[in-house]
């Protein structure tokens, strides 16, 4: 077996895991408010948002405008999905499912909450991976991903 490292690929996950570090760190510093971005979302369709609603579409729209101004940086201008919509729109509704039962999603959790040391964050975190990784196995096992 052959292991290759591209150098490329490591640097810009670290760059980019620097830049979410910084932006959950913004955040927190200058609004007092975690980055955990099912919490985010909620809040804003939510009828009676505590905080309220200005400071979450702005982080909204930021993220939606950094990615569009990294994907014409970087020269992306189609990224091909792979599976069908049904499979995509399920997937993205267990997803919403398990970031209300665990009070929170990766952001919140993997990002912010780890670096808080909330123990609670760390068992989230700890799971979801574990339950990530235990569905691609299976997933790999029935033939389903490749």
């Amino acid at each position: 077996m052959q292991i290759v490292v591209d150098i490329a690929a490591w640097q810009r996950g670290l760059a980019g895991g620097l830049l979410i570090g910084a932006a959950a760190a913004t955040l927190l510093a200058a609004n007092g408010r975690i980055a955990g971005i099912s919490g985010v979302i909620g809040g804003l369709l939510s009828a009676q948002p505590s905080g309220g609603r200005r400071w979450r579409l702005l982080f909204v729209l930021g993220l939606l405008a950094g990615a569009l101004v990294m994907a014409r940086l970087a020269g992306l201008h189609h990224t091909p999905v792979a599976g069908s919509l049904a499979v995509t729109l399920v997937a993205g509704l267990l997803v919403g499912f398990g970031t209300r039962m665990g009070n929170g999603c990766t952001s919140g959790h993997g990002v912010c909450g780890i670096a808080r040391f909330s123990r609670r964050s760390i068992v989230a975190t700890l799971a979801f991976m574990g339950a990530g990784i235990a569905t691609v196995f299976v997933l790999r096992l029935l033939g389903a991903v490749s």
